[in-house]
């Protein structure tokens, strides 16, 4: 395998990471202005921050219904994970199989030596096997970048702005200044302005992360094809998924494979660049290890 290091994945990474801090160091300072009780608040998201980091794939795994499963169970599942791992170079994850009629797959974990694969049965009934080891290999990819520990703690940075947001009102009755009382409106407004900023930073982030994935797993296998004809069926098999399916699992889309978009609002947020983009950029990495 030819793994070259993506330094505008991590470029981007690191400029992203700097970014969100940046804004919620801001951020924290200005909340200080508005809520009483914002030593709770800051005790209460730094419990939250600490048992994401370190279950973060346990976490992902339950809210996906998934469970982690034998050699036994799945042998030949197992071997493709074995196999492709030893091509990466990566100890191997986990594996876990989610029980799912979406056609998706997921990689999760704070590190390479704590990381898990989950597929659905949904993408395992769809794939082939050389499609399927072109997903898995993708997967494996997010974790060798380790663009995954970087996107479990900026997603749940944002979330901490719109949890605010959304409870805000709960912790503060408005601070006195001068014989009048600052409105709580005022803090929620601004930790509103700070998860749209994070969300778009965010975005902008994981769509360039999966261009990265899609041209490490092919490089794993060495079968771009194969990884572009998983996209094209994934894709064609998400309009025939009962849409309560794909609501269920909405939640988890900045770590699919290919996202679960409903509606113009959904596409408009994606997470992931277009199908077609994904697809032509791997015909051209064929195109390219063809005339080595």
């Amino acid at each position: 395998m030819e793994w070259q290091t993506d330094w505008g994945l991590r470029g981007r990474m690191a400029l992203t990471m700097f970014l969100l801090f940046a804004l919620y160091i801001v951020f924290l300072g200005a909340l200080t202005l508005y809520f009483q009780n914002f030593a709770l608040i800051v005790v209460v998201m730094g419990l939250f921050l600490g048992a994401q980091f370190f279950f973060s794939d346990k976490l992902a795994l339950y809210s996906m219904g998934a469970r982690t499963v034998e050699p036994e169970e799945y042998p030949e599942l197992h071997r493709m994970v074995d196999r492709l791992s030893q091509q990466a170079d990566l100890p191997k994850p986990k594996v876990a199989v989610a029980d799912s009629r979406v056609p998706n797959a997921f990689a999760t974990g704070r590190s390479k030596s704590s990381s898990a694969v989950c597929v659905t049965t949904g993408i395992m009934d769809t794939l082939e096997q050389d499609e399927l080891e072109g997903v898995i290999a993708h997967e494996l990819a997010h974790i060798k970048n380790r663009d995954v520990m970087v996107m479990t703690i900026a997603s749940f940075l944002s979330t901490i702005a719109f949890l605010i947001v959304r409870w805000g009102w709960l912790f503060s009755g408005g601070r006195e200044r001068g014989g009048q009382q600052v409105p709580v409106i005022v803090a929620i407004l601004i930790s509103l302005a700070v998860w749209v900023v994070s969300f778009l930073l965010i975005r902008t982030l994981s769509r360039y992360r999966e261009y990265a994935a899609d041209r490490g797993g092919a490089m794993i296998t060495g079968k771009p094809a194969a990884l572009a004809n998983a996209l094209m069926k994934i894709d064609g098999q998400m309009d025939k998924v009962p849409k309560e399916d794909m609501r269920d699992q909405a939640e988890m889309n900045a770590f699919f494979i290919i996202p679960i978009n409903v509606g113009w609002i959904g596409r408009l947020a994606s997470t992931h660049p277009s199908t077609e983009k994904r697809i032509d950029r791997l015909q051209d990495l064929e195109r390219e290890l063809e005339s080595r």
